[in-house]
C-alpha cells in the first residue's frame, strides 16, 4: 500500500500531483524536493507537499513507496540512475517526462527485474504555458490523457495507476516510439511554432516602441492564442529537443515545406484547398 510519495520537482506538474493526491483522499505523506528553493517553499505553502527535503541525499534516503520524477527530461534520466541502486523491489519510480524513448529504454535497463524497484514511465498531457508551484491545481489532470509507455506490472504499479484514475485522468497505453512520434506533432511542433512566432515578433517590434504599441493595440485573440506557448520555460523544451530531435526535426521540416507551399500559392486556387483541408481537420476535432 502506498503510504509515502516523494515528488522530485515541485513545479506545476509535481505540485499538482501532490494537490491531486490530497484532494482525492490520499491519507499518507507527500514529501518533495526541488532544485529551486523558491519552488519548494511555494509547494509547501500551497499544501502540495507535507515536508520539504533539504538535499538530493535526503531524496535518496527518504524511503518513499513511490517517487514521482517531475523535472525536465534530462534530470529525470539522472534521477533514475541515482535511485536505481538504493531502492528495493517493493518501491516504484514513475515520471511525467514529455519524451519517452530514452526514459523507457533506461527504465528497462535499471528497473523491473529481480531485486530492482519498479518503473512506470508516464506522461500526463496536461499543463499550462506558465510553470511553477504557484500555478498548480488539484484539478489539472481531470479529463486529460495520462499516457503510460511500459512498466513491469505488479501491485504498486496498479495502485499508482488507480491514483492517476482518481485524479480524473484518462489512462492510455502507448508504445514509447509511437508516443514520441505523435507528441512531436501534437505537442512539440505547436510549442516550437509558437516560440518561433513570438521570437520573430520580438525581433521585429521589440526595439520599436511605437510598433510594439501598435501590435499590442491591434493584436487580438488570434495573436494571443498563437503566441501563448511562447511563455513556456526553456529548460523543459530544451530537453524535449535533445531527446526527441529526429521527430521534432521531421515535423519542423514538414512545416517549413507547408509554409513554402502556402507562400507560393497565395494567388492560386491551392490556397482554397489548404483552407478546406484545415477546416476538415478542425471539424473532426469537434465531433
Amino acid at each position: 500500500m502506498i503510504e509515502r510519495v516523494a515528488v522530485v520537482g515541485t513545479g506545476l506538474i509535481g505540485a499538482s500531483v501532490g494537490l491531486a493526491l490530497k484532494a482525492n483522499g490520499f491519507g499518507g505523506r507527500v514529501v518533495g524536493w526541488d532544485a529551486s528553493a523558491v519552488e519548494l517553499q511555494a509547494a509547501v505553502e500551497r499544501g502540495a507537499i507535507d515536508e520539504a527535503l533539504g538535499s538530493r541525499e535526503d531524496v535518496l534516503g527518504c524511503g518513499a513507496d513511490v517517487y514521482v520524477l517531475a523535472t525536465p527530461v534530462l534530470p529525470i534520466l539522472d534521477w533514475m540512475q541515482r535511485l536505481a541502486p538504493v531502492l528495493r523491489s517493493e518501491q516504484l519510480v514513475t515520471d511525467v517526462g514529455s519524451t519517452k524513448g530514452e526514459i523507457t529504454a533506461l527504465g528497462d535497463r535499471l528497473f523491473n527485474r529481480d531485486g530492482a524497484a519498479g518503473f512506470l514511465p508516464g506522461h500526463p498531457m496536461a499543463g499550462k504555458e506558465m510553470g511553477g508551484a504557484g500555478m498548480a491545481e488539484a484539478e489539472l489532470f481531470r479529463g486529460a490523457t495520462w499516457l503510460f509507455t511500459g512498466g513491469g506490472g505488479g501491485p504498486i504499479q496498479e495502485e499508482w495507476r488507480g491514483w492517476v484514475a482518481r485524479f480524473g485522468a484518462v489512462l492510455r497505453e502507448m508504445d514509447p516510439k509511437r508516443h514520441d512520434e505523435v507528441c512531436a506533432w501534437v505537442s512539440h511542433l505547436p510549442q516550437y511554432l509558437s516560440t518561433a512566432l513570438a521570437a520573430l515578433m520580438e525581433d521585429t517590434f521589440g526595439g520599436d516602441s511605437e510598433g510594439m504599441a501598435a501590435v499590442q493595440a491591434i493584436g487580438g485573440r488570434a495573436l494571443r492564442e498563437t503566441t501563448r506557448l511562447g511563455a513556456s520555460p526553456y529548460s523543459m523544451w530544451r530537453d524535449v529537443a535533445m531527446t526527441n530531435s529526429e521527430q521534432v526535426a521531421k515535423t519542423l521540416h514538414a512545416m517549413e515545406q507547408r509554409l513554402a507551399h502556402l507562400r507560393e500559392n497565395l494567388r492560386t486556387p491551392e490556397l482554397r484547398e489548404e483552407f478546406a483541408k484545415a477546416n476538415r481537420f478542425r471539424s473532426k476535432g469537434r465531433s
